[in-house]
């Protein structure tokens, strides 16, 4: 019988086979992870093995020995510039939805079935799909370090689409409605409401707003910095997530007036003064202001509008005054085309505004060639009626 070169298989008394080879890295002796019915087939593993290790595609069986609780908690320490809020929530979610179903296996043990089953039983659970898709792509980007790290092969996370939130339509404001809510809501909020929507800032960022921020003569509005809550409570200041977020955005003429109102009476004094403070002298927090917001949400008859809202009302009609995607961008403080294509759809007042602009033009061009006909004298309502039949047909 011919020896083969590349490892050995010996029949065990089972009557099955197993395979082993050398280790590369050790020199030890290494078995198969599992043994096999038939010859052929340990010798197509370790044909396997050997091609992989020939070809420097090899992988340490032992690396992905590692628990998914181990190493999971270590890659959310090792994640360089995150936001404290965002380490707080990789870290809820991966004690919450992660280590229940997956902590006490091995990275070599999760399998596609495994994440499969593991998704699944989330959704069985009640768990929202929201909440499900961002475990998911977290799940995903812990196993892509793995495979990258090469601990594993590579990610057993193959699901399409499971990262990918449900965005249910929000409600776009109208302008009649965000002049009635700012109307509606108390005094020392208006301003916020107002320049909310009209340059479509996040809550975080309106909160991080000093004088110096706001120059009402050149009618531009600063963004560099947010506010961010916590889990403990605490308010956090920081800078923008990205580069595009840190941007200078023009305040439309309209609002400037209750902005020079809201500075003269509701900020504080000095140029590092807070725009934006509640009556006792503290910045306010989304939960207690929702109870505002809701109070004057209802006043106004705008109920179901959540103030997040404001910007994406914001948002669409600044796309709907023609702006081009950079535009968009720039004003969203969006570094990916992604969020600005989404108000780059036609709406449908955009759309009956630009086939009323088309027919303008057409009758302009029909009646400048004279082929525009006008029923007169000698034309009767019947012949009119066939001159159309006729040209259908």
């Amino acid at each position: 019988m011919k020896r083969r070169s590349f490892g050995s298989i010996r029949r065990l008394p089972s009557g099955r086979y197993q395979a082993r080879y050398e280790d590369p890295l050790t020199g030890q002796r290494r078995a198969a992870n599992t043994t096999f019915e038939r010859k052929h087939d340990a010798e197509t593993w370790l044909s396997r093995a050997e091609t992989e290790i020939s070809g420097g595609s090899w992988i340490n069986p032992d690396a992905g020995l590692v628990s998914m609780a181990e190493f999971g908690a270590r890659w959310i320490d090792e994640r360089p510039n995150l936001r404290a809020g965002t380490v707080e929530l990789y870290q809820g979610l991966f004690r919450r939805h992660v280590l229940p179903g997956l902590g006490n296996l091995s990275l070599g043990e999760i399998t596609p079935a495994t994440v499969r089953s593991w998704r699944r039983s989330l959704l069985d659970a009640g768990v929202g799909e929201p909440t499900v898709a961002r475990t998911y792509r977290l799940l995903s980007a812990m196993m892509a370090t793995a495979a990258s790290d090469e601990l594993i092969r590579r990610s057993p996370c193959q699901i399409k689409g499971a990262g990918r939130e449900p965005a249910p339509e929000r409600p776009v404001a109208t302008v009649e409605q965000v002049y009635a809510i700012s109307d509606a809501i108390e005094p020392r909020y208006r301003a916020l409401v107002l320049l909310t929507t009209f340059a479509s800032l996040r809550w975080g960022e309106t909160m991080a707003l000093r004088r110096r921020h706001i120059d009402l003569d050149a009618r531009i509005v600063s963004i560099e910095a947010s506010v961010g809550e916590r889990l403990n409570g605490r308010l956090e200041l920081s800078p923008p997530k990205t580069a595009a977020g840190r941007r200078r955005v023009a305040i439309p003429e309209a609002i400037i007036p209750d902005l020079r109102d809201h500075l003269v009476r509701y900020a504080e004094p000095g140029s590092d003064g807070r725009v934006f403070i509640g009556p006792s002298g503290v910045t306010p927090r989304r939960t207690n202001f929702n109870r505002i917001w809701q109070r004057a949400t209802a006043r106004a008859g705008v109920e179901g509008l959540h103030f997040h809202d404001l910007r994406h009302s914001g948002n669409t009609l600044a796309a709907a005054t023609g702006a081009s995607l950079r535009e968009l961008m720039a004003r969203m403080g969006h570094a990916s085309v992604r969020a600005a294509l989404i108000y780059q759809h036609a709406t449908a007042d955009r759309d009956r505004h630009i086939a009323d602009q088309l027919s303008l033009l057409a009758e302009e061009a029909r009646a400048a060639s004279g082929t525009l006909r006008a029923r007169d004298e000698h034309e009767t309502p019947a012949e009119v009626e066939g001159t159309s039949r006729e040209g259908s047909d």
